[in-house]
């Protein structure tokens, strides 16, 4: 059977885990192949992650075949790999609606479903919300297993190993899957990986393999004894000290393909008590030769089509304007040019965040800390300390994971670190989890920092400039995709801090616009005949300007793409309250709610921020 087929009559048949765990041994791998051409086909009509989904189709399989989902728990790390889970567990009518508004998530999510036990989206959580359920289980006196899926990518971050150090002490029934497919999103860096790496190519493993094979090709039942525990053998003889000196009972690697081998595997784990770690190799895009040939540019995917691909690099998306990580990435190579003391630094994020041309021209300032968000900043600092001049890229989500690096390494000591945040505000598809909705809320309260967003390409490119110059920590803070469609001047020129503009001059309204607000407050003025500001900076905020607008108009409008709690609004009405001001002031911006996944420009819409939006509240302010 081809391992893309449009049909799909064993797969159809499967309604839940139970449906899963009737089947024979023997069906399993036709169930895998059935499940891994849904899967292409699904994603590619929906868009969505598909090598990292590819890649498990058969470890989702023995799992669900060997545990009593959901009674035991599996804890998946990150989540961009349970499509096939979803599908093994009631979902996969919901594949049509992935990730669009009112459909299913792209991540597990505990209100979706009760075979998602613990939410994510971010990397490196599933060891340490699997112990907790592991020791809750022995407290509750419930005889359950509890199983962390994790990849290798996520192993680089200290929480992975933080849980591990923890584990490996307590008495707990705790299983680690670590899906080793020598992949994150961008390419894999670091100790650890070049650790795992070794486990596989070692000498002592192979010249071990090699000799015992030798000695038993003539002892046909030896052979067959030895085929029978060659996965524990391997245990025995590849080097898994790490884990072990933490406590676990380290067994691999093993192929994470062979479905028969998980099975067998899983189930001699399954009896076994105290922490264990299992290592499984498996390959990204497994079974899509265009996937597994570039799992990068398969990783997250827009619509293609199957037999052609994705045409033009472009991750099923078509080439449209240029975008803010665009307009970063050209700018953080024109800069490097002008100056030596630039350094960028990436929390494995080359890609998403528009490294791949400076790490190629700049590979000695270029610096992938892998997914070590903590790490990075800090790291960021020692530079910094040294006299030069890093630049973080990162997006507004996985900044939340070192806030305090920020606070006490980086504002305390007022080091001159710059942040380029990406996908701030709504980002759509990947939803709640990955919504840079806060960080003009935490960043404005942090003394020393310097917060500015930019209301089209062009002026991207001037604040970007500007942050730089600045001998302070600063953040810019731009959203995912493109703007307004301004054209940025080649030019390294900077903006005068803290002060912002006049866009438009109206009457009895001004709207102070922040960011990517400016394009539909525009709009919006146009409709009321309204001031509109282009404010630029969050902090310091143009305090000239708010009083200047407060004492010649009747009603101030905020607006940001942004949590209303602590946000700009926020710091404008401070601003008015500060000086004695009493013009009214009208605050849009994201509500007190986590916005779920669905396409960016209907959420803004629904949450009243685009142009129709601005105009309908401010005008039933007025009435």
């Amino acid at each position: 059977m081809s391992p893309f087929t449009s049909e799909t009559p064993l797969l159809d048949t499967i309604n839940d885990p139970a449906d899963v765990r009737a089947l024979g041994r023997d069906q399993l791998p036709q169930l895998a192949d059935e499940l891994r051409s849904f899967l292409l086909d699904s994603v590619a009509k929906t868009g969505g992650h598909l090598s990292s989904n590819l890649g498990t189709v058969e470890l989702t399989i023995a799992l669900h075949y060997v545990y009593n989902t959901p009674e035991d728990r599996l804890v998946w790390d990150v989540g961009h790999q349970t499509y096939g889970h979803k599908i093994l567990t009631g979902r996969r009518a919901g594949m049509a609606r992935l990730r669009m508004q009112d459909g299913i998530s792209g991540f597990p999510r505990r209100a979706e479903s009760e075979y998602d036990t613990f939410g994510v989206g971010h990397s490196s959580t599933s060891i340490s919300a699997a112990l907790g359920m592991a020791v809750a289980a022995k407290a509750k006196g419930e005889d359950r297993s509890v199983v962390a899926i994790i990849g290798d990518g996520a192993m680089t971050a200290g929480q992975a190993f933080e849980a591990l150090n923890n584990a490996g002490v307590m008495d707990a029934n705790l299983l680690v899957i670590l899906n080793d497919n020598d992949m994150s999103i961008s390419q894999p860096v670091g100790a650890l990986n070049k650790y795992l790496a070794r486990l596989l190519s070692g000498r002592t493993y192979n010249a071990a393999r090699r000799a015992g094979e030798k000695v038993l090709s003539g002892m046909p039942s030896m052979l067959e004894f030895a085929n029978k525990v060659e996965e524990h053998v391997k245990g025995l003889i590849t080097p898994g000290t790490l884990f072990e000196e933490m406590g676990f009972n380290y067994i691999g690697p093993i192929d994470g393909h062979d479905v028969s081998a998980l099975v067998s595997m899983l189930q001699n784990l399954k009896k076994l008590k105290g922490p264990q770690f299992l290592h499984v190799i498996t390959r990204k895009g497994q079974g899509y030769k265009l996937a597994e040939n570039d799992p990068i540019l398969y990783h997250g995917v827009g619509k293609f089509d199957t037999k052609d691909g994705i045409v033009g690099g472009s991750s099923g998306k078509s080439p449209g304007k240029l975008t803010y990580t665009q307009v970063f990435s050209d700018w953080l190579c024109d800069m490097a040019a002008s100056d030596a003391r630039l350094m960028g630094i990436t929390p494995a994020m080359r890609e998403g965040s528009g490294l791949v041309r400076f790490a190629a021209e700049y590979p000695d300032r270029y610096f992938d800390v892998a997914i070590a968000e903590q790490h990075a900043l800090t790291f960021a600092g020692g530079l910094a300390c040294e006299g030069l001049k890093p630049v973080v890229a990162i997006y507004s989500t996985f900044l939340q994971r070192a806030y305090d690096q920020l606070i006490h390494d980086i504002a305390l000591q007022n080091l001159p670190v710059m942040l380029a945040i990406d996908r701030g505000g709504l980002v759509g598809a990947d939803g709640g989890t990955h919504n840079g909705a806060f960080d003009l809320s935490f960043l404005t309260c942090i003394p020393n920092m310097v917060v500015m967003a930019p209301a089209d390409e062009a002026e991207c490119r001037r604040m970007l400039t500007t942050a730089y110059r600045i001998d302070g920590p600063t953040a810019v803070r731009y959203p995912r995709g493109s703007g307004p469609g301004t054209v940025p001047d080649p030019a390294l020129d900077t903006l005068p801090v803290g002060k912002g503009e006049i866009r438009r001059q109206g009457k009895r309204v001004a709207i102070l616009a922040f960011g990517s607000m400016v394009a539909p407050a525009l709009q919006a003025g146009e409709t009321l005949d309204a001031t509109v500001a282009n404010m630029r900076f969050i902090k310091p905020l143009d305090h000239d300007l708010v009083r200047e607008l407060a004492q010649s108009h009747d009603l101030l409008v905020s607006v940001e793409e942004n949590a209303l709690i602590g946000g700009a609004g926020s710091e404008v009405a401070r601003s008015l309250e500060d000086r004695g001001l009493k013009t009214p002031l009208l605050r849009l911006g994201l509500p007190d709610e986590f916005i779920e996944h669905g396409d960016a420009p209907n959420l803004l819409a629904q949450h009243g921020l685009d142009s129709a939006g601005i105009v309908a509240t401010i005008s039933k302010a007025l009435n």
